[in-house]
């Protein structure tokens, strides 16, 4: 079985960023799935359920809000490591090029006043929110970002080379 491209990239190496995580043709349309990466996997805490939870709605409102996005955007969710969350997104954009909607975003979630969706009928766990928590974050990573601009690995995953056995079959560990 093959090792699915998210599973390929070293993650011993990664850092917080914007990351492409895949690009697909999906009939005669790209779409591009983005790996926005919040803390270091494995070696920073994770993201607070209930924040995480928070960011997820926030955001995802955010983006299907925005009037230059709104149309591109497929999906917003967060990773089940808890680390980060999957933009999905119509095209094929670099991860620079979506540098400014993501600064947005989380810019956007610490001028909240309440968290979009948290009604019984709007959400399946509706009081698993925090707000406060969610900006705390927020503002992390935009600043994070900010400060961070300029290099070139907030960008880039760092890639793993997989062992390949002599009858020419991969070594992989999952």
């Amino acid at each position: 079985m093959e090792l699915i491209k998210s599973f390929s990239v070293d993650h011993r190496f990664i850092v917080p960023g914007i990351f492409v995580s895949r690009e697909d043709d999906v009939g005669d349309a790209k779409v591009t799935t983005y790996d926005i990466r919040l803390k270091r996997p494995n070696r920073e805490p994770v993201i607070d359920v209930a924040a995480m939870h928070s960011l997820e709605h926030i955001i995802a409102t955010f983006l299907r809000n925005d009037p230059e996005w709104k149309d591109e955007v497929i999906y917003w969710g967060p990773m089940g490591c808890l680390t980060g969350f999957y933009l999905i997104l119509k095209g094929n954009r670099t991860s620079r090029e979506i540098y400014n909607l993501m600064l947005r975003s989380f810019r956007d979630v610490q001028n909240a006043t309440e968290v979009p969706g948290t009604k019984p009928e709007n959400c399946g766990r509706y009081l698993m929110h925090d707000l406060e928590l969610a900006k705390w974050y927020a503002k992390e990573f935009a600043d994070y970002l900010e400060a961070n601009a300029n290099d070139p690995l907030i960008f880039e995953y760092p890639r793993t080379d997989r062992l390949v056995t002599g009858d020419g079959k991969s070594f992989f560990d999952s």
